[in-house]
């Protein structure tokens, strides 16, 4: 319940990492989020520094983006932040995933194409209906006697 949620707007910054595992599809990219804003004095758009997010997807949203997603496409992806600290080679490193909830392309720089991918039917055995009939009278059981 504790859990940091973000929704982070950028660009599909390496080519998708899929892996097919046991406990399901997998798959991994890195993204790119470079905040614009209006410099005044210059009169333009500038860039500011650009953030870059390891996210990582599961099961059937990481085949779907498998399957949708391209190097460069612009996204929103919104799920569970987690930061990392580790150290290599005697070097402090930080690292900031997201553990993808949902990810779509951003339609406020393009257009898409939605396919709905088919659910897998599970095939359930088939029971009787119920017969909700009443029997005819003459069927009927007698109603006991109180005493």
């Amino acid at each position: 319940m504790n859990e940091t949620m973000v929704c982070v707007v950028g660009n599909v910054a390496t080519k998708l990492t899929y892996r097919d595992l046991a406990s399901g599809p997998s798959v991994r990219f890195r993204l790119a989020a470079t905040p614009r804003y209006w410099d005044r004095e210059k009169n333009v758009w500038t860039d500011g520094s650009t953030n870059y997010f390891t996210v990582w997807a599961n099961r059937q949203l990481a085949a779907n983006a498998a399957a949708s997603l391209n190097l460069g496409d612009p996204v929103v992806v919104h799920g569970r932040l987690k930061v990392r600290e580790e150290t290599r080679d005697g070097h402090k490193w930080v690292s900031a995933d997201i553990d993808a909830a949902a990810i779509g392309h951003d339609m406020a720089r393009g257009t898409s194409a939605f396919l709905r991918t088919p659910r897998p039917e599970t095939a359930l055995p088939r029971r009787p209906e119920p017969t909700w009939e009443t029997p005819p009278a003459e069927q009927q059981p007698e109603p006991a006697a109180v005493t």
